[in-house]
């Protein structure tokens, strides 16, 4: 079974002076969402529009479901789907003709694109509005549009650049809803720079900062990587702040409330036993105790200041 996306050293720049991006490395084997995280201006954009075929690289390969984009773009490009981060949609057009006219440049056998063109619309929650002119939308339904066009010739890979941005609540919940819908059989890479919108949607992920690899691994494994310095614990008879403080390796103690408190350690995982151990040999009768995990701002922050 080939692998569905896979980069091998993925380099561009746009002068001589600087690199847009440097050896990007990245492999999707399956369906499911993979989420490209990075400020912006680290690149997500640029290595996004060299997957798609929308600009050359300078350097490194590039193979879509086993095609080497360079020397078979036209075959390549049959399984992508992609959705810029400004939709290019043609406004004077209905979504039917829009979308009838994307078909035909994916080179769409004609006698599939009546059915390709009624299952998008169904999927996309586009069928009771088919015949409305785009530039009479809302920005909800344009990205709607603008998803559709990027499946409707069933690609192995859907590439969306930053597709909530913008949208109001109620739209990106419905967008969301639609996005992992699609993942269930297509292997979507989603670009964002906001951190819940990742979360909410993907679970790996991969994090560019000044063109380069800084993270690929699991969401949970991004999670993780800061190391906790803080202990969240409950009880019925909590001691005075004093008492903690003499505990080798704290070194701070927060009453949240007036049996929850906030322990700040120095670093040592050993700090859970010693605080049962006391919790118990001094009454404290303890409900809960358990590392407080890092805030995904604090994580995104560590890794933006990692650059090779």
């Amino acid at each position: 079974m080939s692998i569905i996306l896979k980069t091998e050293n993925l380099s561009h720049r746009f002068s001589t002076a600087s690199w847009a991006v440097r050896d990007i490395n990245l492999s999707i084997e399956k369906t499911g969402i993979v989420g490209l995280l990075g400020t912006n201006g680290a690149g997500k954009s640029t290595t996004m529009n060299i997957i798609c075929g929308a600009l050359n690289q300078t350097e490194g390969r590039v193979f879509i479901n086993g095609i080497d984009l360079q020397k078979n773009p036209g075959k390549a490009k049959q399984e992508i789907g992609f959705l810029p981060q400004n939709p290019p949609l043609y406004t004077d057009l209905t979504i039917d003709e829009c979308l009838t006219y994307c078909a035909e440049l994916r080179l769409m056998e004609k006698s599939k694109i009546k059915a390709a063109l009624d299952e998008v619309k169904e999927r996309c929650s586009l069928t009771h509005i088919s015949n409305r002119l785009i530039r009479n939308l809302s920005g909800g339904y344009r990205q709607r549009v603008g998803i559709a066009q990027a499946i409707i010739h069933k690609p192995k890979l859907v590439v969306l650049d930053e597709p909530t941005n913008g949208l109001d609540p109620n739209q990106l919940i419905e967008v969301r809803k639609l996005i992992k819908e699609i993942a269930l059989d297509h292997a979507v890479l989603l670009s964002s720079h906001v951190l819940s919108e990742v979360q909410l949607l993907c679970k790996e992920i991969i994090m560019i900062e000044s063109g380069r690899v800084v993270f690929a691994d699991t969401m949970d494994a991004f999670n993780n990587y800061v190391q906790p310095n803080s202990i969240l614990m409950r009880m019925e008879s909590p001691p005075q702040a004093a008492e903690l403080l003499k505990i080798p390796g704290i070194i701070n103690v927060e009453f949240l409330t007036e049996k929850q408190i906030r322990v700040y350690f120095d670093g040592n995982q050993d700090i859970t036993e010693k605080l049962m151990a006391a919790g118990i040999s001094q009454g404290w009768h303890l409900r809960e105790i358990g590392f407080e995990k890092s805030l995904l701002d604090d994580t995104f922050k560590q890794l933006s200041t990692q650059i090779i």
